[in-house]
């Protein structure tokens, strides 16, 4: 069968090297976000699915507006049995969509966490579990119906890098079962009665405060790395533990000095720090800062 191939990030790339792999499925193109600069020298740097499409031979094309009409006649100008689509960035138009079956990939149980972040979104909501769903698309943002759901559990202390891996690895197992099954499955409308919606994540939103433990320590989870979580002083807190979900403190405050680690109050329950990153400084145990601070039992870590 011939797949036309729709994505950007690491996420896609992975997918897309699985259906190269199949000897069932040729990708005959690779659509997927202009080239953009990256770092503080601003180097023009191509997404993850340039480099493993252009390895492999395959056609690549980089529309700024998708939706333009050259660039969807170019498109339905390609013959394909299918369309895949996983995180490509850009919503398709009608006109695409009616050139063949188009199947999208998405990183959470829909209709739950329609939208950008859906895998940092299941983690600040603390959830257990999650999952991949293979949908076909339309016009609107994640409201397909369902073709198939993959679900997996989400460990108690599962940060995003390593969420984003299984995931990963579970879309990209499921492609090319779901593009070889498709004749024989039964499209499922969603809920949107049960639909959420998430953003795409900005650096800001890694600004917290000691308030609750358990919702300081989810978004520690889900933002390592980026963007992080930082006090409005710039201290990253770059490791910890949940101490305790409830209990009533002085947020901030210094609980307890161990050997590796410190325990920081919050208004309801306790966290471990055990590193952490001053502004323009690299990463580094916390019981150093503290030294250099000259901070301790009952001090306030700031």
């Amino acid at each position: 069968m011939k797949v036309i191939f729709m994505g950007t990030p690491d996420y896609a790339s992975r997918i897309l090297e699985t259906l190269i792999a199949q000897s069932d499925i040729e990708v005959v193109a690779a659509y997927t976000q202009p080239d953009k600069p990256v770092g503080r020298k601003k180097v023009m740097t191509p997404p993850p699915v340039k480099t493993v499409a252009l390895e492999a031979g395959i056609p690549v094309y980089q529309p700024e507006r998708l939706r333009e009409a050259q660039t969807v006649e170019t498109l339905r100008t390609i013959p394909c049995d299918y369309i895949v689509v996983a995180a490509y960035g850009q919503i398709l138009p009608k006109a695409v969509l009616d050139h063949a079956p188009c199947m999208n990939l998405h990183a959470s149980i829909l209709p739950q966490y329609r939208g950008a972040s859906p895998i940092q979104q299941s983690l600040l909501n603390g959830d257990k579990e999650t999952g991949v769903t293979a949908m076909l698309m339309e016009e609107g943002l994640d409201t397909g119906p369902i073709l198939t759901i993959e679900r997996i559990t989400i460990g108690d202390d599962e940060t995003v890098g390593t969420l984003f891996e299984r995931l990963t690895d579970l879309a990209a197992k499921m492609t090319p079962e779901v593009l070889r099954a498709y004749p024989t499955l039964t499209p499922v409308a969603q809920n949107d009665a049960e639909a959420s919606l998430c953003k795409k994540i900005s650096k800001a939103d890694g600004e917290v405060i000691f308030d609750d433990a358990v919702t300081l320590y989810n978004k520690y989870r889900a933002f390592t790395p980026w963007p992080g979580v930082y006090l409005e002083s710039g201290l990253k807190l770059t490791k910890m533990t949940l101490a305790e979900p409830t209990g009533t403190n002085t947020p901030g405050r210094i609980l307890a000095v161990e050997k590796t680690r410190v325990k920081v109050g919050c208004s309801n329950g306790a966290l471990w720090v055990e590193t952490v990153q001053p502004p323009s400084k690299k990463a580094m145990a916390v019981n150093d800062y503290l030294n250099g601070k000259r901070l301790g039992l009952d001090d306030t870590l700031a």
